[in-house]
């Protein structure tokens, strides 16, 4: 026990089924370089308050700079003894420069030093989600601008609803992950604090600068209140409630795309690269990708549910538990940035079967609420009466095996005799989605100009 660090008041040897529990270099070596960082600024801050001699500091961090190159090279050695990445590393230290590596700790606990590393984790990844979002958003926007007049049909209920365009489905999901992107952005303001100082709980009696140490590690500033500083995982169950709402997202894109690269739709054609086979069918060409993704969905939101169980009945300030906030998110991040890989490989390969959309489009009576539109601008009757007149449309045209576009003028008016001429010459498949031209609408006038106003804002 005595080989422990903080091994000073114990006369027997930690039972090695609580060593087993208690270990978490086997995940948290993740955190390796933004302990690093953290130290050297905490370091670094404890010379400028003159707290220990400069050039103890600068031989702390020569040693520091020296595990990050060994960690970089793949030369370092994790030791489960030594518990977590804090102590390898410190014990690492010890061995390269000696004893004074000991003075590293001054004004330090483990408690703000792991909660500082995880913001500095936080950071980094959160912008590398941000840059992979926008990666997948420039994918899409380019398909919608290819695709800005490929007709097919929209749905309700899974049922045939409206005629739209494909470059107009595409662009809901950039809007969409527009959002996603939006509500990482926010989390960062309030990443901003850096918790470096607060010690174990109370704060310290050292003259130190809590300020001078949040700078360096690019913090605005150091939390108020050393606490909250060293309890608070909120901003993890943020960041993991963000990733489990674009994971969401993601996921129903890939449903709708296993929808369509099916033999039943045949919407979309995906390359041998982006599909696999079957072991015992030969015929079979599987989009193993997007029916990942959608998996990977439960479990990232899995991950959510883990840590709030974790933090929903624990006292402050420091517990043991707080150590399970970090394999779901690692996890999560993981699996949502190779999600968002591997969709964005998907986007950029699909091809739409533009005949087979088109056709799709034309059934299931889908012109039926641009008819009763119809009908009420010509005719001056509100949309329900109008509503009415059109159903019975429908129900004709069933019995008759005929579209609407199919009927004659003497089928409409048997119908309704205020039906003119003019009237039914305005029922025109390609008309409909021209007119569409409402803000937002699925026009392909309106689609072409807002692919081009995203692919300009996001720079492709």
């Amino acid at each position: 026990m005595k080989n422990k660090m903080w091994g000073g008041r114990f006369s027997s040897k930690t039972n090695s089924l609580i060593e087993e529990i208690n270990a978490s270099i086997k995940f948290d070596h993740h955190l390796a370089m933004h302990d690093i960082d953290g130290s050297i600024a905490h370091v670094t801050m404890l010379s400028e308050c003159s707290i220990i001699r400069e050039g103890e500091a600068k031989k702390i961090v020569m040693g520091l700079e020296k595990i990050r190159s060994e960690i970089t090279k793949n030369e370092f050695e994790y030791k489960t003894d030594l518990e977590d990445i804090h102590m390898n590393i410190e014990n690492r230290l010890t061995e390269i420069i000696g004893p004074i590596a000991g003075k590293l700790h001054t004004a330090r606990s483990r408690n703000d030093q792991v909660a500082t590393d995880i913001r500095l984790y936080l950071k980094e990844n959160i912008n590398n989600t941000i840059v992979l979002i926008e990666e997948l958003q420039k994918n899409l926007a380019q398909q919608a601008l290819s695709n800005f007049d490929t007709v097919m049909p929209g749905y309700t209920h899974l049922q045939i609803a409206q005629p739209i365009t494909f470059g107009h489905h595409l662009l809901s999901y950039v809007e969409s992950l527009s959002r996603d992107k939006s509500r990482f952005i926010d989390s960062l303001n309030r990443l901003d604090e850096c918790p470096l100082g607060a010690a174990a709980l109370a704060g310290t009696s050292y003259p130190i600068d809590r300020f001078i140490s949040a700078k360096a590690l690019g913090f605005s500033r150091p939390m108020a209140n050393s606490l909250d500083a060293v309890s608070s995982r909120d901003m993890v169950l943020e960041t993991l409630s963000n990733l489990s709402i674009l994971s969401v997202n993601i996921s129903r894109l890939a449903e709708e795309i296993i929808l369509w690269v099916s033999s039943e739709f045949n919407f979309v054609s995906l390359s041998d690269d982006l599909t696999t086979g079957s072991s015992i069918m030969p015929q079979k060409r599987n989009p193993d990708g997007a029916e990942l993704i959608r998996s990977k969905a439960g479990r990232v939101i899995g991950s959510l549910n883990t840590l709030f169980i974790v933090l929903k009945g624990l006292p402050l300030a420091y517990s043991k538990d707080l150590q399970e906030d970090k394999e779901p998110l690692f996890d999560a991040i993981d699996s949502v940035d190779l999600s968002i890989k591997v969709m964005s490989a998907i986007i950029s390969d699909i091809k739409p079967n533009i005949e087979i959309m088109l056709i799709a489009a034309k059934k299931g009576y889908s012109i039926a609420t641009d008819i009763a539109d119809i009908l009420v601008q010509e005719l001056n009757i509100p949309f329900r009466e109008s509503h009415k007149i059109v159903g019975s449309l429908v129900a004709y045209a069933e019995i008759n095996n005929k579209g609407l576009e199919d009927l004659k003028i003497e089928e409409y008016k048997a119908l309704d005799e205020r039906i003119t001429i003019e009237l039914v010459n305005r029922i025109s498949f390609d008309n409909i989605i021209y007119n569409k031209l409402s803000f937002g609408g699925t026009s392909p006038e309106n689609v072409e100009k807002a692919a081009k106003e995203w692919l300009k804002k996001l720079n492709a």
